[in-house]
């Protein structure tokens, strides 16, 4: 959980978040959408650059998408039923009892828990959701996977606090909301060599090894990938671990109350 002061690792390298990370399956937009009180309103916590927004506009009237970062915002994708914000997590501009939704995608772990959580029951409508997910621990093949585990090792001290709830899935992340069971997606990416390296390069553990060492420990290991992937034009399937974790934010009846 970050502390009160907003902690920036990805404007340095928004435009390269935006090219090399994978996009979210659509099956979760439409499960949340279902389990949704309401299609009117969906907020975007943690936006980016805006991948869970597109995939929340196929479903919702209008998308707050809110970012801390000023220069991941600036690479959003654009779309009608998207307003995107500069905003923390803690400080949303959203009226109260307005939201049908709130999604954090592959964010909440940066957000302080308390203040955020408040901001949720606030905004949220009666039967409002509060929806996290979470990737992690990718996977090609065997030999690919085992200069990767030489990768994660070597950068591994470099991960900002927050990283141990990745890399529990989720799973033991403060939630104190009555949960509802989600299903089991998978979460993929067909690449070439290049673009798998470009989505090392854009781990907040790489950025902070670069600052602290002077160089870039993909370029370092990029004979090592290239040998294991073979032909680097060569496309492959990238897996990830996928967990949502959807509870109610807001009662149907705490309106009442």
């Amino acid at each position: 959980m970050i502390g009160s002061g907003f902690r920036d690792h990805f404007s340095g390298h928004a435009s390269e978040y935006r090219e090399f990370r994978p996009a979210y399956p659509p099956e979760l937009f439409k499960w949340l959408a279902s389990i949704s009180p309401g299609r009117s309103l969906a907020w975007d916590c943690g936006t980016g650059n805006g991948q869970a927004a597109i995939g929340l506009a196929d479903y919702f009237e209008c998308v707050f998408a809110t970012d801390a970062s000023a220069k991941q915002i600036a690479q959003a994708e654009l779309h009608p039923r998207i307003e995107y914000a500069v905003a923390t997590a803690e400080r949303c501009p959203l009226p109260a009892a307005s939201v049908d939704l709130v999604l954090g995608a592959q964010a909440l772990h940066w957000f302080h828990f308390d203040r955020f959580y408040a901001e949720v029951r606030r905004v949220c409508r009666p039967g409002g959701i509060l929806a996290a997910t979470c990737y992690y621990e990718p996977s090609v093949n065997e030999a690919v996977d085992a200069v990767l585990a030489r990768f994660q090792d070597l950068v591994r001290p470099f991960w900002p606090a927050g990283r141990e709830w990745v890399d529990a899935g989720y799973r033991t992340i403060p939630f104190p909301f009555e949960e509802i069971a989600a299903p089991q997606l998978e979460l993929t990416l067909d690449s070439d060599l290049p673009r798998f390296l470009g989505y090392l390069g854009t781990w907040s553990a790489t950025r902070e090894f670069i600052q602290a060492n002077g160089f870039d420990p993909v370029s370092k290991m990029a004979d090592q990938f290239e040998e294991a992937w073979g032909e680097k034009d060569a496309v492959r399937r990238s897996r990830w671990k996928f967990n949502v974790r959807a509870g109610l934010a807001r009662a149907m009846d705490s309106a009442l109350q």
